[in-house]
Formats: C-alpha cells, sequence, structure tokens
C-alpha cells in the first residue's frame, strides 16, 4: 500500500520512533535470540482505534508470556477491581473505537466474558495449571495473532 503523504522530517522522525517497544525482563525471561515485535498488522498505529492498538499489543504480550510457559501451564489473567479474580484466556476481542473483551472462564469453570473500556485496562497475566492433564495446554497467542492478521487483509482488500 503505498502512503501519498506529504510528511515534514519532524513528522516523519515521530513516525519512525512510534510505536516503539521496549521491555526490561528479568534475567530468566531474557531471551537474546528473541526480536520481540511492536505490532501485529502493518497497519500503521495512527490509523488503528485505541481498542484495536490495546488489542495488538495485549496478543504480543500474551505469546511472549506463553513462550515462557512449560507444557503443565496455561495463561490467565488476573483483573482489578469488583469481583472478576482470574479468568483463563480463551479468546479476545475489540470493539472500536474504544472496547476490548476477553473470554474464557473463571476459576471455578464458569463462563466468563469480561468487557472494559481502554482507559480502565489493567491486566496481570498469570501462569495457571492447565485444566485437563491429556490436552496440551492451549497457546491462544499464535491463534489471536493469526485472526488479527487475516481480518486486517480482508479489511485492506475490501
Amino acid at each position: 500500500m503505498r502512503n501519498d503523504q506529504i510528511e515534514t522530517s519532524a513528522e516523519a522522525h515521530e513516525n519512525d520512533a512510534i510505536p516503539r517497544r521496549h521491555d526490561a525482563l528479568p534475567e530468566a525471561d531474557r531471551n537474546d535470540d528473541c526480536d520481540r515485535a511492536d505490532h501485529v498488522t502493518d497497519k500503521p498505529a495512527k490509523a488503528k482505534s485505541p481498542a484495536e492498538w490495546a488489542y495488538e499489543r495485549l496478543i504480543l504480550y500474551i505469546q511472549n508470556f506463553e513462550e515462557g510457559l512449560d507444557a503443565d501451564h496455561e495463561v490467565a489473567m488476573g483483573f482489578v477491581g469488583g469481583e472478576t479474580g482470574t479468568l483463563r484466556i480463551e479468546g479476545m476481542g475489540f470493539f472500536d473505537p474504544d472496547i476490548v473483551t476477553f473470554y474464557g472462564q473463571d476459576a471455578t469453570g464458569t463462563k466468563t466474558q469480561l468487557i472494559q473500556h481502554v482507559t480502565q485496562l489493567s491486566v496481570t497475566l498469570r501462569a495457571m495449571p492447565k485444566v485437563v492433564e491429556q490436552e496440551p495446554p492451549r497457546r491462544i497467542g499464535f491463534r489471536l495473532r493469526q485472526d488479527l492478521e487475516k481480518s486486517s487483509q480482508a479489511a485492506g482488500d475490501a
């Protein structure tokens, strides 16, 4: 896709610098061979809604977190406020311009959906023992990323 918009040199430098990602990880979590991505789709950050941008970055954090899990654990999210507690993540979504939603099960196995405004987003990624011993742990980060990339391509083709 070609961008015919004229930018000043200051705007060009600013756009090259944003978005940017930096993680200062504990020694045990560092992987010098791992090039941590700062985006999922090629869509420019300024063209994304706050919800889409938050969703995309959450996918990256979930994928990176899952890379450090063993076969006996899956990713879950802890939420502050209310009685939400911990949610075993089974899916995520966003509703432009500013809503992010999480689908899964709570600690008792009850089907749960959390809907949050991006300005209220506060998430803790946690490792929880997987539910069924015979099944491999579910890794949703990769599936979420593929879904977003496919959705982004379809929108670009339209």
